[in-house]
């Protein structure tokens, strides 16, 4: 019986799998069998200093050994170690932090504390974007309530602009809206970046009209778009950010990020999570920050980025969008079909919500040889 069979004797079948089954992993490589496969997807983004990075599993033994686990009703030095590097890696401004366990839960914490903060009823979001699963993060999803939704209704109405039209921002953000939230890269929608007017757009609205401005950065953040946060290339300053799956490297980990006025404003009790900022995944998100800034990696994000964006209009590939290491290669064929073919030789990649486009969420890690390989199979794919 193999791992698929296994699983289905007693999970719930709510997840389509591919057809490959990791037994370990090194680096960006999988180990599949007698197979080794490039992972060029990351696990959706999280494994951001690739599998198997001796520091992280250091300081993840280290810590197990010296504190497994404590909860919030207790200070801890890792966590506020943590909280410190976060905050310093985060756009100026935002200096407080609240530490979760994924990025629908960061998101979920972010309109909670705009709508109590504002006492406003309405959340504007952006066509096509993406948040979470849980209550008010799946509100301001795009396409949820037509798909799996599921609630008989929303904590609070949405407005939904549409993407890059400017025109629509007026409408949509007014005195009743308590926070507008943003994916200023549009992950899973196929790593579509919004225009930079349209972003800055949105940042005035907001200030003129009182409503918050929370940048979701679950997917884009941690030095995957080239800088700390796709924040730093929009010249906005949101009050509040979130960032989660690749910020502790592939451990459960999220987080809140706000100004010191969205600070100055919470109170005992407004926010509380059992398990965020556990000693384990501070100890990890400690680690994970230390390591982009010491190697370079944001450098090596934008060189090679740059580079593949030059090299990679090959066989099904029309054209490229998206920002460092969140990229979408739009294909003149279903996308699914490149993904297969690409899997069968031995490159893991993703689609998306547009069914022409791949996805890359590579690790930080990955070189240009691995680029190179991704370019070369491309290249002896049909191109329609």
């Amino acid at each position: 019986m193999n791992a698929r069979e296994h699983e289905a004797q007693h999970l719930l079948k709510v997840y389509g799998q591919l057809p490959i089954e990791p037994t370990s992993a090194q680096g960006i490589m999988l180990t599949c069998g007698t197979r080794q496969i490039i992972d060029l997807y990351g696990g959706h983004a999280v494994a951001a200093l690739g599998y198997g990075h001796p520091e992280m599993v250091k300081a993840l033994n280290e810590q197990a050994q010296t504190l497994f686990f404590q909860s919030n009703a207790v200070a801890m030095e890792i966590r506020a170690e943590a909280a410190d590097a976060l905050a310093g890696f985060a756009p100026d401004e935002l200096d407080h932090v609240f530490f979760t366990n994924s990025g629908a839960e960061a998101n979920e914490n972010a309109l909670r504390l705009a709508c109590k903060l504002t006492g406003r009823s309405r959340v504007a979001a952006i066509t096509h974007g993406f948040h979470g699963r849980t209550a008010a993060a799946g509100a301001v999803t795009w396409g949820a309530r037509d798909k799996w939704y599921g609630f008989p209704q929303t904590p609070f109405d949405v407005d939904f602009i549409d993407r890059n039209i400017v025109a629509d921002i007026t409408d949509k953000i007014t005195s009743d809206t308590a926070a507008v939230i943003v994916e200023l890269v549009q992950g899973l929608a196929g790593a579509f970046d919004l225009d930079h007017g349209f972003v800055q757009a949105i940042a005035k609205a907001c200030t003129d009209k009182g409503a918050l401005l929370i940048i979701d950065e679950v997917q884009s953040g941690m030095g995957r778009c080239g800088e700390p946060f796709a924040t730093n290339l929009f010249q906005i300053k949101p009050d509040i950010l979130t960032v989660a799956k690749s910020i502790a490297g592939g451990f459960p980990c999220g987080a809140v990020i706000v100004t010191d006025a969205i600070s100055a404003e919470t109170e005992l009790g407004d926010l509380g999570s059992t398990f965020g900022g556990g000693p384990l995944a501070c100890a990890l998100v400690k680690t994970v920050i230390d390591v982009i800034k010491r190697d370079q990696l944001m450098r090596n994000v934008r060189v090679l980025s740059r580079n593949f964006a030059t090299q990679c209009l090959v066989g099904p590939v029309e054209s490229i969008q998206g920002r460092g290491f969140l990229l979408g290669l739009k294909c003149r064929r279903p996308a699914v079909e490149v993904r297969n073919e690409l899997l069968e030789r031995d490159i893991l990649v993703g689609t998306s919500a547009d069914p022409h486009i791949i996805r890359l969420l590579p690790s930080l890690i990955t070189e240009e040889q691995h680029f190179t390989k991704l370019v070369e199979t491309l290249a002896i794919l049909p191109s329609q």
